[in-house]
Formats: C-alpha cells, sequence, structure tokens
C-alpha cells in the first residue's frame, strides 16, 4: 500500500470518526432540550442491537401518507414521540397511536424518550382532530394513549372522555383502546375515563416493583395495579391490558410474580417486549433478551389465565392491536361458551 493510500484510508477514517462524533452530539444534544432533568446524568453507552431487533427504515408510500395526515391535523403519536421501531411497519398500515394533552410529559421516566418539561393548556379543539383523523383512516380499532398530566386537577380524565366520545360519533365503527396514566392522586379521575366506555382499558406495569425507583421513579407498583384492578371492578365488561419492558435489569422470577399481580387484578391482555434504550442518557440496557425466552414468557401467561398474550421483542403496547383485539373478543366469547 503505497503512502498516498495510507494517507487516503486515514484521512476517511477520521472524517467517518468526526461524522460519528457529530450525530452523537446531536442526539446528546435533542436528549438535553427533551429531557433537561438528564442533562446531568453519565452517559450509557448504547449496544449494538442483536439481529432479531433490526427494522427497516420507514420509506413507504402508507408511512408518508400517514405522517402527513398527523401533521396536518396537528396530532401527536407516541410511534413518534417514544421513537417506536415498529412505526414503519405500522404505519405503512396507516395504523397510529394517537397522543392526546400535548408532547410533553410532567413525568421523567428513565426509559422514555417523551419530552418532560411544563405542558402546554388543553386544546379544546384536540378531540374532534383525533376523530376525523381515525375516521379518515378508517380505523377498524384505534388505540389512544396520552402523557402524563400532573398539572392538571384530574390528570386529564375529562379530555379523555371527550376525545372516546368525539371518535365514537365521527367513527363509530371503531373499536377505542386506551392507554391510561397513573391517575396518582387524581380522585375520580379513573371513574370518568371508565364511565367514557372504551373498548380496552391498557395501563402499562412497565416493569417489575424492585426497579420502580429508578425506572418509574414518579410512580408507584401498587398503585398501577390497583388501578387496572379498580376499571374491572368499575365496569367488569371491559377488557384490560397491561405491558412489560425486559431487559432492564428484571429476573425471570420477577417477570412471572408480575403475571400473577395482573392475574389477581383480573389482566386480560399482557404484552412484553424488550426495553430499548433512546438515548445514551437513559436507563441502560441490562441485556437483550433471548426470543425463546419471550416464547417462554408467552408459554407461562397463557397458563396462568391470560385471554391474550404478546410477547416478542418487537411487542409494544399498540403492536398489533386490531389484530390482538380481535383475538382477545374471539378467546373472551369462547371462555364465556365453556363456562
Amino acid at each position: 500500500m503505497t503512502e498516498t493510500m495510507v494517507s487516503e484510508q486515514t484521512t476517511s477514517q477520521l472524517e467517518g470518526k468526526e461524522r460519528a462524533e457529530r450525530i452523537i452530539s446531536t442526539k446528546d444534544d435533542r436528549a438535553k432540550m427533551r429531557h433537561p432533568e438528564k442533562a446531568k446524568r453519565p452517559d450509557s453507552p448504547i449496544q449494538r442491537k442483536p439481529s432479531w431487533i433490526r427494522v427497516k427504515a420507514p420509506v413507504s408510500k402508507g408511512y408518508q401518507e400517514t405522517r402527513k395526515l398527523m401533521r396536518d391535523n396537528n396530532l401527536h403519536t407516541v410511534c413518534e414521540e417514544a421513537a417506536c421501531p415498529n412505526i414503519g411497519e405500522c404505519w405503512s398500515k396507516k395504523h397510529a397511536t394517537m397522543m392526546i394533552m400535548g408532547g410533553i410529559c410532567t413525568r421523567a421516566c428513565s426509559f422514555c424518550n417523551i419530552a418532560t418539561g411544563k405542558p402546554n393548556p388543553l386544546s379544546p379543539l384536540e378531540p374532534y382532530s383525533v376523530a376525523a383523523a381515525v375516521a379518515k383512516l378508517q380505523l377498524r380499532h384505534v388505540v389512544i394513549t396520552s402523557v402524563d398530566r400532573d398539572d392538571l386537577d384530574d390528570g386529564g380524565a375529562e379530555h379523555f372522555s371527550k376525545v372516546i366520545a368525539a371518535t365514537r360519533k365521527d367513527a363509530p365503527d371503531t373499536t377505542i383502546e386506551i392507554l391510561t396514566p397513573d391517575f396518582r392522586h387524581k380522585d375520580g379521575a379513573l371513574e370518568v375515563v371508565v364511565k367514557a366506555k372504551p373498548d380496552v382499558f391498557n395501563h402499562n406495569l412497565e416493569t417489575v416493583p424492585r426497579l420502580y425507583t429508578t425506572v418509574r421513579p414518579g410512580a408507584r407498583y401498587y398503585h398501577s395495579l390497583k388501578i387496572l384492578d379498580r376499571a374491572k371492578e368499575l365496569d367488569p365488561t371491559l377488557f384490560t391490558k397491561s405491558g412489560l419492558m425486559v431487559g432492564l435489569g428484571e429476573s425471570k422470577d420477577e417477570v412471572l410474580q408480575v403475571m400473577d399481580d395482573m392475574r389477581s387484578a383480573d389482566v386480560d391482555f399482557l404484552t412484553i417486549g424488550q426495553y430499548l434504550q433512546p438515548t445514551p442518557k437513559h436507563h441502560p440496557v441490562d441485556r437483550f433478551v433471548d426470543p425463546d425466552e419471550f416464547k417462554f414468557y408467552e408459554k407461562m401467561a397463557y397458563n396462568k389465565g391470560f385471554l391474550h398474550v404478546a410477547s416478542t421483542p418487537l411487542t409494544r403496547s399498540s403492536y398489533h392491536a386490531d389484530e390482538d383485539f380481535q383475538e382477545l373478543r374471539k378467546a373472551r366469547e369462547e371462555k364465556l361458551s365453556r363456562s
């Protein structure tokens, strides 16, 4: 190899390193803007993902059309805000999870990529914008979630109710699944949401009790469990659902214990997926869980009595929610026919 070739190769390597450093720096800057509370945390290097985690970049026509519809209606989606790896697949099918009450959360969970800070006032037009988007997409099933709004007296419960009502009016054939915050210290909020009659009430426990202080410090495990129990108590016909992330440092036994806790609250549907670290400032990935372990969790969950289980590395709360709801409803009908 000539001296010129060595020099060119070295220059190329340096340029590549500089580009990589600029990308990392840009990500760090974004993390500081979106997550000011994490700015002084030490960096945790983002690990290279195994082959079973990697997904294709979103480039389809359906993805672009869904994105345009969200922007035209000034809507937020958890797909974008939480950097969901499945956004390309879901949006290509024109499936999107609406995130109401703005894009700024009052909590600072160490796993979450949604921006933290002081939220803006609620938009009185948002229920109608969501309903219009659902109708235009001709969704058979929609998932509606929100940021935490600890600044509101009811945590946003009445706003959830208005969104559900508007969606029922504009898209009467669409089934509605809501993924709610925990409404901690918001007496009567859960009752308002359940009274609005969603088809599925979802509240994620997210992780095992031992990890709450580092992963979900603003929440309390047994309060979240009580939310699920109380929702079913208020409306026994309601499907209830909850989800876990794995790869945060939990053990198998702890995951199985959470399953038992969920079943004690009569939760119908369990989702389990791999935690993915959004930025170096977020909680590190403890390990990438092997697909066979997800199959083990699925088998154990069905044995414990869940009506439906979604347990794969890329599973997220609203991933394949339409198809899963059909399976969930079918499983309940079969169970009732045997009783």
